[in-house]
Parts: C-alpha cells; sequence; structure tokens
C-alpha cells in the first residue's frame, strides 16, 4: 500500500498558524484602532499612548498564545482523522475517530470519515466474501476432475468404457467451470458500468429477451411438466442487448431451475411511456420474506448454499447488476401461494432513453419489495432466487 506522506517545512503555513495570525491580527488592529482614537480625542495624551502601546505589545503576546492553544484545541479532531487515516489498511479498517466533543463543523467532519470507514469495511468484507466464494466454487469442479482422472489413471485395469465414463465426468466439471467463469464476467462486465455510461446503447425489447428464454428452457420445463403462462406485450427499451438478454434469461433459468414438478411460470411484459417492465414468477420451495434481500447477492441459492445446488449463485446477483447499469430498479417478494417468487424488474422506456453510446450518466435505485403486509426491506441490492 502505497502512503502518501506531507512534505513537513520549518514554517509550513499550517491552518493551526493562519488561525493563530488572524486572531492575532485582528486583534493588534483593534487595539491600534483604539488608540488611534485616544490619540485624536486627546491631543495631549502622549503619556496615554506611551501606556497604551505597551498594553497593546502585552495584549498581542498573549492573544498569539491563548490564539495558537485555541486554535491547537480546535484542530485536535482533524489530526485525529489525519491519524487514523495514516494508520489505516486492510487489517485495521474497524478503527473510528468516535468524536464525542461539540456539535459542530468538526464532529459532522468526524462523523462523516467514520461513515465512510464503515463502508469501505463492507466493501472489503464484501470483496474477501466473494473472492472466497469464488474460489471455492471453482475449486470443485476442477478437484473433480482431478480426482476423475488421477483414480483412472491408477487403476490398471481401467477399460474403454471407464474412460468413458471418466471422460463425461471431466466434461461435466469443465462445462461448470466454464460456465461460473462465464458468468463472473457478464457480473463484472455488468458492475463495471453502474453508476457509469453504458458501452452500448441500442434499442432492445424485453419481451423478445423474455422469448428467447423461454424457448432456450423449453427442454427443461417439459421435463418438469411445467405450466407456463405468458403475457407478452412490447416492451423497448435502450440499452446494451448482450446484458438485457442475460437479463431475461437468467430470470427465466432461475424460473425453471427452482421449481418443482408440474409447477408453473408466469412471464409478463409490457411498457408505458415512461417504463419498462418484466415480470417473472414461478411456484417452487418456500422463500422467506426475510431471506429475500440476500438472495440477490453473489453465490446465494436461496436456501441452498451448499455447492452443486443448482448452479453457482450468480443468477440474479446478475439481474441486479444489469439493472443498476441501465438506470432500471428491481422488486422482488416471496409468493405465499405455492412458494416460489415473483420478480419484477423496471427499465426507462425506450423513448426517454437516447440510442446513442455512452451518452447518458445512469443513475439507480434497487430497493426490494416483501410480501403486502410487511415493510420494505432496503438493500443495495435484490433478492431472489440465485442461479
Amino acid at each position: 500500500m502505497t502512503i502518501y506522506r506531507v512534505r513537513r517545512g520549518l514554517f509550513r503555513p499550517t491552518l493551526r498558524l493562519r488561525l493563530t495570525l488572524l486572531n492575532a491580527g485582528l486583534l493588534v488592529l483593534i487595539g491600534m484602532v483604539l488608540i488611534g482614537l485616544a490619540w485624536l480625542l486627546w491631543k495631549d495624551a502622549s503619556t496615554l499612548i506611551v501606556y497604551g502601546l505597551l498594553t497593546l505589545l502585552l495584549i498581542s503576546v498573549v492573544g498569539v498564545v491563548g490564539a495558537w492553544m485555541l486554535a491547537g484545541r480546535a484542530l485536535r479532531p482533524l489530526h485525529r482523522v489525519t491519524a487514523t487515516a495514516q494508520r489505516l489498511g486492510e487489517k485495521n479498517l474497524d478503527e473510528r475517530i468516535r468524536y464525542s466533543g461539540a456539535d459542530d463543523e468538526v464532529a459532522e467532519l468526524a462523523a462523516t470519515f467514520d461513515a465512510m470507514l464503515d463502508r469501505l469495511a463492507e466493501a472489503f468484507e464484501t470483496q474477501r466474501r466473494f473472492v472466497a466464494n469464488a474460489s471455492h466454487e471453482l475449486r470443485t469442479p476442477l478437484a473433480v476432475m482431478r480426482t476423475e482422472v488421477e483414480v483412472t489413471l491408477d487403476d490398471p485395469e481401467a477399460d474403454l468404457e471407464e474412460l468413458r465414463r471418466m471422460g463425461r465426468v471431466v466434461r461435466d466439471a469443465s462445462e461448470r467451470a466454464n460456465a461460473l467463469v462465464d458468468a463472473l464476467l457478464v457480473l463484472a462486465r455488468s458492475e463495471a458500468q453502474s453508476g457509469r455510461r453504458l458501452v452500448r446503447k441500442v434499442e432492445s425489447d424485453l419481451a423478445e429477451g423474455a422469448a428467447a428464454a423461454l424457448t432456450a428452457m423449453e427442454k427443461e420445463m417439459r421435463r418438469l411438466s411445467l405450466r407456463v403462462e405468458t403475457d407478452l406485450a412490447p416492451a423497448p427499451v435502450v440499452g446494451d442487448p448482450g446484458l438485457l438478454e442475460r437479463l431475461a434469461g437468467n430470470l427465466v433459468e432461475n424460473a425453471v431451475r427452482y421449481n418443482h414438478l408440474h409447477g408453473l411460470i408466469q412471464v409478463t411484459t409490457g411498457a408505458d411511456d415512461r417504463h419498462a417492465t418484466l415480470v417473472v414468477s414461478n411456484t417452487g420451495f418456500e422463500v422467506e420474506p426475510a431471506d429475500v434481500p440476500g438472495l440477490f447477492e453473489p453465490f446465494r441459492r436461496g436456501g441452498r448454499e451448499r455447492t452443486g445446488a443448482r448452479g453457482a449463485g450468480l443468477g440474479l446477483a446478475i439481474v441486479r447488476a444489469v439493472c443498476d447499469a441501465h438506470g432500471g430498479t428491481v422488486r422482488a417478494r416471496a409468493r405465499e401461494d405455492g412458494g416460489g417468487l415473483e420478480v419484477t424488474v423496471t427499465l426507462p422506456a425506450a423513448g426517454t432513453t437516447p440510442v446513442v453510446a455512452a451518452t447518458a450518466t445512469v443513475h439507480s435505485e434497487v430497493p426490494v419489495v416483501q410480501p403486502a403486509g410487511r415493510g420494505p426491506a432496503s438493500s443495495t441490492g435484490t433478492g431472489g432466487q440465485g442461479a
């Protein structure tokens, strides 16, 4: 970690020195004005002026010393902020100023600095958790491949069928690792554009993306005998078509993966003058409303935290990031009838966004709404079943 140090000179114009000189200067100026008035009022008051000058000199000395001490006391919290900032590193982000003085501008600065440290600590913890989870997810298929290869090679009686079985296991594990890497790349690409200008901004239709996602999952839906209800009205938006395709695809894939035999999937799209919406609802296992906000965090699977459970848990994290990058909102609620989840994505309509790459700064709020009768849950992300 690079540490930047301020060069300290002998007569460095510190804030404390400038405040001291300012206060002392004002005091001397006021004293000179008073002596000048005395001289104007009493022309023959030579003795008074001499005593006045001596008194002014004494007051100036006392004023400089007092101003220096008072300025130092007032600026002491700033020194604490500086010292804390210089000590900070990834391993001691738990340090805080915890200023307990008067409720003034310095207290406001200290509180702001502490709040910034809270956000940094949370960001570092999230990053550490993400790296640990990603490493664990990647190690699992790699370990499976290595074990299969070593066991097969160490078996002198391994025949062609055993080699074919080993090849199938290695193929499946490599496909899983490849899918995880692809998902991580999409997530990184989406989050890189959150709060920034989109690299690509062309007109797309959420209805077309949802229809393509349903077509891609037809085989799996037939296997589970799922009942699909759709109402795909045009929902034109402007944005990155690749990311928007993944948004719809991940929602539909989750609705299928986390469903049960003979379950239900409902997909609805629509738009008005200002917004385009995509709603995907599915039956499935029961989701606790309190768990909904955390389900859009990476590697969360809605109660299925174990590795190997229906994907890596990045599907809805990608949905959140894509939605944020396009200036939209996403809301999720646990279904009360038949279990499962309902996710609603709202993006700015095409008519409100120019079809020109990198022309508008993106802002976003990503609230999560719990079922009726419960208060809204705040979250930087949203809740759902992670693919």
